[in-house]
């Protein structure tokens, strides 16, 4: 049975997970991709993203939702058992895990025997939004305060990493992103690779085959550096620290079960919406209440296609989409379906889901539940 060499994506919510991974399924011609999308909700919008991107018809989209992935009773091992029984189908496999998600129960499981003679640890990525980490949202913050548990979540994310990825790069100065690396260097000194995404892009090469787990109990040859420091690419970005890098294999428990601050609900209106009026309404919404991420779809009256809601803290953006929503399911699990005009999942830390809907329903004129 051929092992399957696997890529952990993690990063705290909206960092740009889904963005990254379907730049590289349009730019890897060659690759056929296995990617399992977990999502800390009860419906799914990477998954379509993924299904409707450049590329798709190369890659085949596993979702697990209502969870943090690969904690006990879900689907992980499952999904990856199906997955390695079609290993000839597949050449790289993809882990999307969810922004509140650790990855170390992920780790854990490839380490499983259930898994361990199927795959390999190729690298974990923790994809970072590079403007927050600049404007010190991820610093701790007040006990039982959303910056103090958004900052234990990325900090666990970056501990996990072999390499992070500074994402949304591209109105960044040198020096912010000098100050951002050492920022990372300072919180997380065991990360290899510090490594830079222009326009949501990432050079496959920084991202499959880098074989930076499977031989961590070699012994150097003779002559062979145990480490190397100061490896340049062709950007001038230097790479250190490559000294054997182990990963904690102990599961964290589930960070909602730890923190219950940690809230995920989806609104949905049977109304078609106005796509200025919808996204004012969100960035009143965002701007008086906890949200640290918002995603979903909206009809238009009287346009084709839908209306994709990507929101950011208080950063909110609607555009529209010609395609459908609901893509054909080719993913072996079924992608929702859903008759509403309106879905939305917010995610925030101790939200309040009817405040949320009262001022949602009060702005857009329009009923949500």
């Amino acid at each position: 049975m051929p092992t399957l060499p696997v890529t952990i994506f993690t990063g705290f919510l909206g960092s740009g997970k889904t963005t990254l991974l379907a730049s590289l399924l349009a730019a890897e011609h060659d690759t056929r991709f296995a990617i399992v999308v977990n999502e800390f909700g009860e419906v799914s919008v990477d998954d379509v993203l993924l299904q409707q991107a450049r590329g798709a018809h190369r890659a085949s989209v596993f979702k697990l939702t209502s969870g943090l992935i690969a904690y006990a009773g879900d689907d992980f091992t499952a999904t990856m058992r199906a997955i390695s029984d079609d290993a000839r189908l597949f050449d790289h496999v993809l882990v999307e895990t969810s922004g509140l998600a650790v990855p170390t129960a992920v780790l854990e499981a490839l380490h499983s025997p259930a898994l361990q003679e199927r795959f390999i640890h190729d690298a974990t990525l923790a994809i970072v939004d590079t403007p927050l980490l600049l404007a010190g949202v991820y610093d701790a913050g007040e006990p039982q305060h959303a910056a103090a548990a958004a900052s234990e979540v990325f900090q666990q994310q970056l501990m996990c990493a072999d390499v992070v990825v500074l994402n949304k790069i591209d109105q960044c100065t040198e020096d912010e992103l000098l100050h951002a690396e050492t920022t990372i260097r300072m919180r997380a000194s065991d990360v290899r690779f510090v490594e830079l995404a222009w326009q949501a892009r990432l050079d496959a090469r920084l991202v499959l085959g880098l074989h930076l787990n499977e031989f961590r109990a070699q012994v150097p040859s003779p002559g062979m550096p145990a480490s190397t420091a100061g490896q340049a690419h062709g950007d001038r970005h230097a790479h250190s620290g490559l000294d054997a890098h182990e990963h904690g294999l102990l599961t964290h428990e589930h960070v909602h079960e730890e923190d219950p601050g940690w809230l995920s609900f989806v609104l949905r209106s049977q109304t078609s919406q106005a796509p200025d009026t919808l996204h004012k309404a969100l960035d009143l919404i965002t701007a008086q209440a906890p949200v640290l991420r918002v995603k979903g779809f909206a009809r238009v009256r009287d346009a084709a296609g839908h209306l994709l809601v990507q929101g950011v803290r208080t950063r909110i953006a609607c555009t529209m989409e010609t395609a459908s929503p609901v893509p054909p399911d080719h993913s072996h699990h079924h992608t929702h379906a859903s008759s509403t005009m309106a879905e939305l999942v917010f995610i925030g830390y101790h939200l309040n889901r009817d405040m949320v809907i009262a001022k949602l329903s009060e702005h857009t004129g329009t009923a949500w539940y």
